[in-house]
């Protein structure tokens, strides 16, 4: 296996071909591309079940059922559970199952032949870290995969599931390598891609104040999914992104004591936020028998046993709040307070409902983008940051909710002027 040094150093001396498709001609963009799928495991609702599934059946876009020009050829599957589908998926699509990565990108042959990758590194039986970030080999994955682009000189485009890596220091060397090597590279949640209620987005240049997302699930996980909600819109600010300053991540009675707080400066985040995230909630707990009510403070206390929350402050001086409360919404809601505005701007992300749980082929339409033109459509710098805000959060949780600076995060970028949301 390549050590760190020995893969950076071989940056410089691998012999690069030019990106596929990214100047391709009429006839070569209309053939169908080659897809080789790296997944840890291939099972009922895992992600390579919601993401490589479909480049084999399509997906419903606008009122028709869109079939790409793509099809997956070869897997690499590290795990194989008792409810295994890969072996199944590979008999009915036609594609092999190899024994490495390097073997799936050659197709059994001595040279790279697919010209695209899909990488799915979640779920699967991992283990933690002493953070409780679960250890899953996405940046050995990658390793893998470049590996098979400087020994056969040519790169192809690759798509990378969720965030790089659960390790800061191998998420920053896998876009840096990405960047150096000219790979086609994207990466991320499928929450900035699916339908919003309403369907807005914050102004591009606007001017932000403090941002919230309100969402469910566990650390290491969803609170991904929401840090993407907060990111694809934050981005969009006056000035572009230039990174995060510092993060404190709370659980337990400190989320209560902040939500009482009222404001930022108090030590808690804007309370008209949170109220606009819970009433674009469509999933919003209730009491037995009533409907409609706004929870009052001790019935979320009671409904919510495990509260979270990150505390995140840029660089240019906005401020984010990411908030899980399990047991008292299942939606994921978001709401930002621009300056001379007195009324917040808020919307839902809205996950349409198995089994056709179409905000995976909203990401998907941007991986099969990426495979077809060789051009990433949004920037992974974007899931680099929210990476590192995940460790963070993760890391100051298991450091008795210390605020932890960032230096690291002075991630500065444009964000893309078209948001690539779904709208109908």
């Amino acid at each position: 296996m390549l050590t760190r040094r020995s893969f950076l150093g071989a940056l410089g001396a691998a012999p690069l071909g030019a990106a596929p498709l990214a100047a391709a001609s009429a006839q070569e963009s209309a053939r169908r591309l080659r897809l080789a799928v790296v997944t840890t495991e291939w099972r009922d609702r895992s992600h390579a079940w919601h993401m490589a599934e479909r480049f084999i059946a399509g997906y419903p876009v606008r009122g028709r059922w869109h079939r790409p020009a793509v099809d997956v050829v070869s897997a690499y599957v590290d795990q194989f559970p008792k409810t295994d589908l890969s072996r199944a998926r590979a008999k009915e699509a036609g594609f092999t199952i190899h024994r490495s990565v390097a073997e799936a990108l050659r197709c059994g042959t001595d040279r790279l032949a697919v010209d695209a990758v899909l990488v799915i590194g979640e779920h699967g039986n991992y283990p933690d870290n002493e953070f409780g970030q679960k250890k899953y080999p996405r940046y050995e994955f990658f390793k893998q995969v470049v590996e098979v682009f400087q020994k056969d000189g040519a790169v192809r485009p690759v798509f990378n599931d969720k965030h790089l890596s659960w390790n800061w220091d191998w998420a920053k060397e896998m876009a840096d390598t990405a960047r150096a090597m000219r790979i086609p590279f994207l990466a991320g949640s499928s929450l900035p891609m699916t339908f919003r209620i309403p369907a807005i987005d914050l102004p591009l240049g606007a001017e932000v104040e403090e941002l919230m997302c309100v969402a469910f699930g566990g650390v290491d996980s969803y609170d991904f999914h929401a840090l993407e909600v907060i990111q694809c819109m934050a981005e969009r600010r006056r000035g572009g992104e230039t990174g995060v300053a510092a993060v404190q991540a709370l659980r337990g009675e400190p989320v209560w004591k902040a939500l009482a707080a009222g404001n930022w400066a108090a030590g808690g985040w804007d309370a008209r936020l949170f109220d606009a995230c819970l009433c674009r909630s469509q999933t919003l707990a209730q009491a037995p028998t009533y409907s409609h009510r706004y929870p009052t403070p001790a019935q979320m206390r009671e409904w919510v046993r495990n509260p979270v929350a990150y505390r995140i402050e840029y660089r240019d001086g906005t401020k984010a709040t990411m908030l899980l409360l399990n047991g008292l919404v299942t939606d994921f809601t978001f709401a930002a307070k621009l300056k001379g505005q007195a009324e917040p701007l808020s919307t839902l992300f809205y996950l349409p409902p198995v089994p056709n749980v179409v905000y995976s082929a909203a990401l998907m339409a941007q991986a099969e983008e990426l495979f077809r033109t060789g051009v990433a459509p949004y920037p992974v710098e974007r899931t680099l940051l929210t990476t590192g805000l995940v460790a963070a959060g993760c890391r100051s949780l298991g450091q008795e909710q210390r605020r932890l600076e960032t230096q690291h995060l002075a991630i500065r970028y444009d964000a893309p002027r078209e948001s690539r949301f779904w709208r109908d």
